[in-house]
């Protein structure tokens, strides 16, 4: 098992549309594993696969009921939501910037696990806002998107700067 090397903002790469994944194999398997990995080193609670440049959709979650409870789902549709929820959400590939986001409190979301089966889950408060924002990831949505003009014009300008004092860790395609 590996780590991955995530994708910060404005990476371009964060934007392309994650691609269905066709067959679970022990490739896909390893994939998840390191995505995991990589989650709980960089102290996430979530992680798509976008954001370590692999257009699969698979999105992982530490769904924190218990240590190490991890949810993968792979291909993951919302078919059901309800209720408002704002928090203030912050994001792997935008490291030191949060913000309130209007979410749905109640999902159900229907994906394929890593034997192949397809399941059915349901996630309230916290974990349905995680699996939400991951799900953005797959569309080339980021949170900072339903943020005001202004605001976003903000984050792009201190990015900016970010890169140019730190090119190493910001390595970034334009």
């Amino acid at each position: 098992m590996s780590l991955l090397k995530i994708l910060y903002y404005p990476d371009i790469r964060l934007r392309l549309i994650a691609k269905p994944v066709n067959k679970i194999d022990q490739k896909i398997q390893e994939i998840a594993r390191n995505m995991i990995n990589t989650m709980y080193q960089e102290e996430g609670i979530g992680l798509a696969a976008t954001q370590v440049n692999i257009q699969l959709q698979i999105i992982v979650i530490n769904t924190m009921e218990e240590e190490k409870n991890n949810l993968v789902l792979i291909n993951p549709e919302i078919i059901k939501k309800e209720g408002n929820i704002s928090i203030e959400e912050g994001c792997l590939s935008i490291p030191e910037y949060r913000a309130s986001v209007p979410r749905y409190n109640y999902i159900k979301v229907q994906a394929i696990n890593l034997y192949g089966e397809k399941i059915e889950i349901e996630a309230k408060s916290i974990v349905s806002i995680c699996i939400q924002h991951e799900i953005d990831h797959l569309k080339g949505i980021l949170f900072i998107d339903y943020l005001s003009k202004f605001k976003r014009e903000r984050i792009q300008k201190k990015f900016k700067k970010i890169k140019k004092k730190d090119n190493k860790k910001f390595l970034i395609e334009e």
